[in-house]
């Protein structure tokens, strides 16, 4: 490792907001490990990387033993970390509450909720542990941690939660310069966003098309939150499409 590189852990890396974020830091500077369920997408998101330090590392976030050995792994090829992006996330079938399944639920409560906090076990037992101690943590929430669509209730309730987790994390960490934040993405134009083209529920239950924006936007904005000094923090940030129906009656 390159004398004074920071390190990064991005989980979700192997596609969308998590590719896109991964690229940013490599670019910006960071050694990057790249966490996520499928290795050949990993493989691309390092090949699309500028020559820099990366550590791609297959890991299924609900699982604690495949979650440490992540850690493990950060550590044992650059010596410390100093930024998670909290990103691996996923959703259910757009479909009426009482039609959901358990393992429906559960799916998405385990990704969603349980990996992020597995995930901040991890760095807080790194950050605090090494020198100098501290670190940054980025959540990835959603506009969804704030308002929900149709026929979304496990991934808003997740969401919602990833918020509580963030000040819990903000306050838990102060002690040892680790800082917490929270990004909330709405629209960004990547895979799972593509059905925003096509036209997605509204709170009336009509069905519409909604703007998408560029994800680098989004990149761009987590890179800014992670170039903070640590006596300093973006507590909550939201990133969407300026036209995308959020703001006002639905």
């Amino acid at each position: 490792m390159k004398a004074g590189r920071k390190i990064a852990i991005v989980t979700g890396a192997g596609t969308g907001v998590g590719r896109a974020v991964a690229v940013a830091l490599a670019e910006a500077g960071y050694g990057v490990a790249l966490a996520g369920r499928r290795p050949e997408a990993l493989e691309e998101t390092a090949a699309a990387m500028p020559a820099a330090d990366t550590l791609c590392h297959p890991t299924d976030v609900t699982d604690p033993d495949s979650v440490r050995a992540l850690f493990t792994a950060t550590v044992e090829k650059f010596g410390r970390l100093d930024l998670l992006f909290n990103n691996a996330g996923t959703g259910a079938p757009a479909i009426p509450m009482e039609d959901l399944t358990f393992a429906q639920w559960k799916q998405v409560v385990d990704t969603n909720l349980t990996g992020p906090f597995l995930c901040t076990q991890e760095a807080f037992r790194v950050m605090k542990a090494q020198t100098p101690k501290g670190g940054r943590i980025i959540n990835n929430g959603s506009i969804s941690a704030t308002s929900p669509r149709p026929f979304s209730a496990p991934y808003t309730a997740t969401k919602h939660a990833i918020t509580g987790l963030t000040k819990s994390t903000s306050l838990d960490g102060r002690a040892y310069d680790i800082a917490c934040g929270q990004i909330d993405i709405g629209n960004a134009d990547t895979p799972m966003a593509q059905k925003m083209k096509a036209g997605v529920p509204q709170a009336d239950l009509s069905i519409k098309v909604e703007p998408v924006m560029d994800v680098a936007h989004v990149a761009s904005a987590v890179v800014y939150m992670a170039s903070l000094p640590l006596d300093a923090n973006v507590q909550f940030m939201t990133v969407m499409a300026t036209k995308m129906p959020f703001i006002g009656r639905g």
